[in-house]
């Protein structure tokens, strides 16, 4: 299944298999509101908030760049994060 992502601004939007990592759609399909580093989880240049939706991180984040307060937030790392519903994201 692939779901609809959208960056806060409304101006951006991209479709993610739940199955993909949100930074790699995003890769794919040349948009997005935020630059990419190593894509392992490691560097928090992919650093975003879900605004709206569900997902689920299905690899760590480094918490040098996550903590536990920012993922109460919502800020996830774009590289570590798969869409289980339509997302809303902006940048951090």
């Amino acid at each position: 299944m692939k779901y609809k992502v959208t960056c806060n601004d409304g101006e951006v939007s991209f479709y993610c298999a739940e199955d993909e990592a949100v930074l790699k759609a995003m890769i794919h399909a040349g948009r997005g509101p935020v630059k990419h580093g190593c894509c392992g989880g490691g560097c928090g240049v992919c650093k975003v908030r879900i605004v709206a939706g569900d997902y689920h991180a299905f690899k760590p984040m480094s918490a040098a760049h996550v903590n536990e307060a920012d993922r109460e937030q919502g800020v996830v790392l774009s590289c570590c994060v798969q869409p289980r519903s339509d997302l809303v994201i902006a940048r951090v």
